[in-house]
């Protein structure tokens, strides 16, 4: 037998294609039943009966409310069906033996040393960066920056997996034999509910962890029990110091500097290297804090990928040396933003709101006293920007905030960013 699987997506249709097909999934999106080319047939979630399934993997999307979700009895997320113990799977079901051909796929592999990178903001800079760094010892990259579990080499000897709280949370058994938790700052509070369960599932590889693995958080937050090594860290200074690091030989900044400088914190204790030269070569994904010169010489930045508060304030700081048309909104996902005005509210800044939020920004701007723009549209902020900007300040486009409410995702609302600037550029 095969596993039932939740939801119609890269996660789960990856996993049905490595076993051949002939799975059966559920999804919100289906409407009557049908079968799909490689023989796996597609039901409407309400149709699910748990008690004919032994084994259930979701697509991590799925929040803890949904249907599916809380009537399967043996579910696991994909991190759990290929990097745990198959005796831990077996344990989850009520007659192991009679099924325990659901396992064949992956116990029977050696598995990878894995590193799990999570966090707030940064999350794919830094899986990025270590996997450029690892490269040459045959690291590959995957989860959530786009790859599958299923979809990556089994024969590479280091895993590098960008890991979403909502995988995390679907996690009961797998660990990592390194976790790398970038800062959180509250984030996805429609799907987990409170700031406390959000940190709480960023830090749930901690509980299976075992002795001798390497967990690096930021200090502060409430740990739970674990038999890991802990290093708790805040500042670059103590990464610098506790690695025997050198900042300075890094051609980095802000927030992108201490991505870098886990990164080699990483390459360090694994292999004793730290290739800053090699570092200084990585080349970041476009949507985050791309910069661009007008023939004014005028500075534009695409921050878009900037969808929460951290990365907002992140990019914020980067530039606090000058003046800041900001423009921000979006769909926030019922996030506080007070923390990004009161960042924000001794610089020299200016808000351009657009999106969904717009009357939440315009009463936190009249609260803190800063003077806001209010725009409505990404080509409005533009417009705007362009009759005040100067060689002396910088414009940026930073949203602390999903894309959803006016754009298909955070690149399309960067590419419209750029395609404008080129329309002004013209003009």
């Amino acid at each position: 037998m095969k596993p039932t699987l939740f939801g119609y997506g890269l996660t789960t249709k990856a996993i049905a294609k490595k076993l051949g097909g002939g799975c059966t999934f559920f999804d919100d999106n289906c409407k009557e039943p049908y079968t799909d080319a490689m023989g796996n047939r597609i039901l409407p979630s309400h149709l699910f009966d748990p008690n004919t399934s032994q084994l259930e993997i979701t697509t991590p999307s799925l929040p803890p409310k949904h249907p599916l979700i809380q009537s399967a009895k043996h579910l696991l997320s994909e991190y759990d069906y290929f990097l745990s113990d198959p005796s831990q799977i077996e344990a989850l079901q009520s007659n192991a033996n009679q099924h325990s051909s659901l396992l064949t796929p992956h116990s029977s592999l050696s598995k990878p040393f894995t590193v799990w990178i999570s966090g707030t903001n940064g999350k794919t800079t830094t899986t990025q960066m270590l996997t450029y760094l690892l490269e040459k010892r045959g690291a590959v990259s995957g989860g959530n920056i786009g790859t599958p579990l299923a979809d990556l080499r089994e024969d590479a000897p280091i895993w590098v997996l960008e890991t979403s709280s909502f995988t995390l949370h679907h996690t009961k058994f797998a660990s990592p034999d390194i976790y790398l938790l970038l800062p959180i700052t509250p984030d996805h509070l429609d799907w987990h509910g409170t700031p406390e369960a959000y940190e709480a599932d960023k830090l749930r590889p901690l509980r299976t962890m075992k002795e001798g693995e390497l967990a690096l958080v930021p200090k502060g937050l409430n740990l739970p029990k674990t038999d890991a090594y802990i290093v708790e860290y805040d500042t670059n200074d103590f990464l610098c110091d506790y690695f025997n690091l050198d900042a300075s030989k890094l051609n980095y900044k802000g927030a992108f500097l201490q991505d870098a400088l886990l990164s080699i914190a990483i390459t360090k204790v694994l292999f004793d290297e730290t290739d800053y030269d090699l570092l200084n070569t990585f080349k970041r994904d476009a949507h985050r804090q791309e910069e661009f010169t007008d023939a004014q010489g005028r500075l534009w930045v695409n921050d878009s990928k900037a969808t929460n508060l951290d990365a907002t304030v992140q990019a914020v700081l980067t530039y606090q040396d000058r003046p800041i048309h900001l423009i921000i909104g979006g769909d926030d996902k019922g996030v506080d933003l007070t923390p990004l005005f009161e960042t924000v509210k001794p610089l020299s800044l200016t808000l351009y709101s657009i999106g969904a939020n717009m009357e939440k920004v315009q009463r936190l701007a009249t609260h803190y006293d800063i003077p806001l723009v209010s725009c409505k549209t990404l080509e409005n902020a533009i417009k705007q920007i362009d009759t005040v900007h100067t060689s002396e300040s910088v414009a940026l486009l930073s949203p602390a905030a999903a894309s959803f409410d006016q754009f298909d995702s955070y690149k399309h609302r960067g590419e419209c960013f750029k395609a404008l600037l080129q329309k002004l550029s013209d003009s």
